[in-house]
């Protein structure tokens, strides 16, 4: 299904509806969904199942225990037997603690809609809801059917949903990722750095800092050199990083430190250096005589690789360009639950959500005009693929 008039007709069916767009958005965004309070997340939940009952979708809600409930909304086509599966993945959750709204309210101005999670990533469940309801309308006879999944903690890790992402990854042939594009020009993300979190602990001996010093090991010396080796590995060339973003040791000043500990963030553009950098970490050995390591965790997000994305990059360039829009990509150092699938192997393009800025801040917005076309391209991507 080629029909190079359908961005078009998207585009051309959609742009009426930018009214419906934000009084939904404003809906969402009223709603507020702090990935840690569960009894919000899930009032959330249930505005958004809302939202695509109406659409006629199949709407699933998988309860959970302590985080938000997840939601999956199936649109099937009529044929009995379909052939595939396109999945279409976001999350609902913000960083934004209840109570947000009473400083930073939903709000339009200067052709952008302003409020927390508006950019990150609301839109991007409203663009996906009226790129299904302009397939209803074109009545196309869609070969495979369509996940939605709209998760609630991926802005804490993603531990309760990852199961679930990965199990619809593995039955799809595409998976379009609804997190928010990069920069004004909204670039799409095809490549994202693999992310991860380790602890190293030192073990020293405390001793009288004046009085016998050479009875003790000092845990911070002992951390600083390897920080100090750590912080070699770093290879921007490479897009690996090492960071020690929290580190603290010792109890007074006249006491040889017996404990130190660092927290490092790690992050890396290929799976290959994601390897090698936890291969390190965990091989590491005292430099002072009598000092000993603990070293734990390593990467809970694989990196996103181009190589997974860039066809279907090059398609959504092309159907773009029926559009009249230019479409630019991008690489981009934190994670989303576009990894996971990409780690799989499966087809992922990521940063199809909505074009704007702020995320995560007091001035988070999306650019309204852009909405239509962004809905359009994700129908379009669905309808041909």
């Amino acid at each position: 299904m080629q029909d190079p008039c359908l961005p078009r007709e998207f585009l051309s069916a959609l742009k009426p509806r930018v009214p419906e767009m934000l009084a939904v958005l404003q809906q969402f965004v009223n709603a507020e969904s702090p990935s840690l309070e569960k009894a919000a997340a899930d009032h959330c939940c249930g505005i958004i199942a809302e939202e695509w009952w109406r659409r006629d979708a199949r709407v699933e809600r998988m309860e959970q225990k302590h985080r938000g409930d997840h939601l999956r909304a199936i649109y099937a086509p009529d044929k009995s037997q379909p052939v595939g599966q396109l999945t279409v993945l976001g999350h609902y959750d913000t960083v934004y603690s209840t109570g947000a709204l009473a400083k930073m309210p939903f709000r339009i101005s200067g052709g952008k809609a302003y409020g927390p999670g508006t950019f990150d990533m609301k839109a991007g469940i409203v663009q996906a809801l009226f790129a299904l309801q302009a397939l209803q309308q074109t009545k196309l006879a869609l070969r495979k059917r369509i996940v939605f999944l709209w998760t609630s903690d991926e802005e804490i890790g993603s531990q309760s949903s990852r199961k679930l992402i990965e199990t619809e990854a593995r039955r799809s042939d595409a998976v379009f990722v609804l997190e928010p594009s990069f920069g004004p020009r909204g670039l799409l993300k095809t490549a994202r750095k693999g992310v991860g979190e380790a602890e190293l602990i030192v073990h020293g001996r405390a001793s009288h800092a004046g009085l016998a010093p050479e009875q003790g090991i000092n845990a911070v010396f002992e951390l600083a050199a390897q920080l100090t080796r750590i912080e070699k590995w770093n290879d921007p060339r490479r897009g690996v990083s090492i960071n020690a973003d929290i580190v603290e040791g010792g109890t007074r000043t006249n006491v040889i430190a017996e404990r130190a500990r660092a927290v490092l963030d790690l992050r890396a553009l290929k799976a290959s250096d994601m390897r090698t950098l936890e291969h390190r970490l965990h091989a590491l050995r005292p430099v002072h005589k009598g000092a000993r390591l603990d070293i734990t965790g390593g990467f809970d997000r694989p990196p996103l690789e181009r190589k997974v994305s860039a066809r279907l990059f090059e398609r959504a360039k092309s159907l773009a360009r029926q559009m009249s829009l230019r479409l630019g990509e991008c690489t981009v150092g934190g994670g989303s639950d576009g990894n996971f699938t990409g780690a799989l192997g499966i087809p992922t393009l990521d940063g199809l959500g909505a074009v704007g800025d702020g995320a995560h801040s007091s001035h988070e917005h999306v650019f309204i005009k852009t909405m239509p076309a962004r809905a359009a391209l994700l129908a379009t991507l669905l309808a041909t693929s």
